[in-house]
């Protein structure tokens, strides 16, 4: 059992001023009120960080949670202030985030018994892992406490999620439109790396074509020049991918002139570090995990995710202007203020495979982000997390086995290159026609692998 010394002054001076209501003024009791309630979130949040500090000194680094079925040892990513709760007379809890050696996030609830300022911890109780619960909470309805409830073993596939791992064909179609002279065009061809396996099934190209390798990220892209005879041909590129699902891996310290730079629409400094630094507040002495999830709320909660204007660019200002945006602008967002306050960050784009049929069409592109901290790559996915927010936390440090990524990074360096510069980004197909870039109409289909 360990002793946790917090004041928690909330109950005590709402007992106490009901038994000397007739001794005081109400205006004294309301302004009194308030001023406590203030300072008791703030002082169970340094408490339990303090707590949690403590022990992770004491064991070398890692903060050991251990109840009937986990144990476990973790780092600190939040405290969840906004859920403290009364479980019955003087007991209470509080949920805390934390992430394993190996990445996953586990909402641990932290119950405590005592009186104001004598609280004990007197267990701690892993309830969800990477967002999916164990148990939930229900209340009585006669005192109003609560009491848990157990749960069977649940899925986020109904919210688009498959987990472990997915196996498809991924359909790559472009028409050429009609030419009346020579055209240039780059298409992005998906790589193998840990996590996903491609298996080139058919090219059929037009024009004449070469494989070209961008400067900087390592992506691979189809060269073509077309022709006036060219016009009206279908380009298709098909692939068999092995997708497993992407959790925090382990990487070497990131290259700072790629991952803290700024990008011509994705900039660091200014006013994105002017917000990065308001939102971290006391927070920017914490670790980059703690300061990563911060600015991963503050998205959650200050955007919409709504195709109007000028979307779909990845203009971190126009995010920043708007608070609205497709997936570029969530992301784009995110890691200019990451990048801002030396965190590294990067970008990367592909599908987003339906969860709930196994062919047909996709709904476009969808892109991600990962930030560097704690010596891993942590994979987020923060337009999903703001749609789906019973999802937030599986999105903070996964990406679903069901997608394809088509190339990762922002202002592209290729040769040959496009008249304009260095390439946004590229999922969809990059048309020039006389130096200027044109839409090549594109469609992304599906067949997933069944088992038989």
């Amino acid at each position: 059992m360990f002793k946790f010394k917090l004041l928690f002054p909330v109950l005590f001076c709402c007992l106490i001023a009901a038994i000397t209501s007739c001794q005081s003024s109400e205006v004294q009791e309301k302004e009194s009120a308030k001023k406590v309630e203030k300072v008791s979130i703030a002082e169970i949040e340094k408490g339990i960080k303090e707590f949690i500090d403590q022990k992770t000194t004491e064991n070398g680094g890692l903060f050991p949670v251990k109840d009937e079925n986990h144990d476990l040892r973790m780092k600190l990513v939040r405290v969840h202030t906004e859920y403290l709760s009364n479980l019955g007379p003087e007991r209470h809890f509080a949920c805390v985030d934390l992430v394993d050696e190996s990445g996953e996030v586990y909402d641990v609830d932290f119950f405590m018994e005592g009186k104001p300022g004598e609280m004990t911890v007197t267990e701690t109780s892993v309830h969800k892992l990477n967002g999916k619960p164990f148990y939930s909470w229900k209340q009585n309805k006669e005192d109003k406490t609560w009491y848990r409830v157990e749960l069977e073993e649940s899925s986020n596939q109904l919210l688009g999620v498959i987990e472990g791992s997915d196996s498809f064909e991924f359909y790559y179609q472009v028409m050429v439109p009609e030419l009346d002279s020579k055209a240039k065009m780059w298409i992005p061809v998906p790589i193998s790396d840990h996590y996903q396996q491609i298996e080139v099934l058919e090219m059929q190209l037009a024009g004449e074509t070469v494989e070209i390798e961008d400067q900087d990220f390592g992506n691979k892209l189809v060269y073509f020049e077309l022709g006036v005879e060219d016009s009206g041909k279908e380009i298709m590129l098909s692939y068999a991918v092995n997708r497993k699902e992407k959790g925090p891996y382990e990487a070497p310290s990131p290259n700072p002139d790629l991952y803290l730079a700024s990008n011509r629409l994705m900039p660091k400094g200014g006013r994105f570090e002017e917000i990065a630094k308001e939102v971290l507040g006391p927070k920017i002495n914490d670790s980059k995990l703690i300061q990563a999830r911060a600015l991963y709320d503050y998205i959650i909660d200050n955007m919409r995710y709504m195709k109007f204007g000028d979307y779909g660019n990845g203009d971190s200002n126009y995010a920043c202007d708007s608070k609205t945006g497709n997936c570029s602008e969530f992301h784009s967002f995110f890691i200019s203020l990451a990048r801002s306050v030396d965190i590294p960050a990067r970008f990367a784009i592909g599908a987003s495979i339906p969860s709930d049929r196994n062919e047909g069409g996709i709904d476009g592109y969808h892109c991600w982000a990962e930030f560097y901290a704690d010596g891993k790559w942590w994979p987020v996915d923060i337009s999903e997390a703001n749609k789906y927010t019973a999802l937030a936390t599986y999105y903070f440090g996964r990406h679903p086995a069901n997608r394809i990524e088509l190339s990762r990074g922002r202002d592209l360096v290729v040769n040959p290159s496009p008249e304009a510069g260095p390439i946004n980004f590229i999922a969809f197909p990059y048309l020039e026609i006389d130096g200027k870039e044109v839409k090549a109409s594109s469609r992304f289909t599906f067949q997933r692998k069944v088992n038989s």
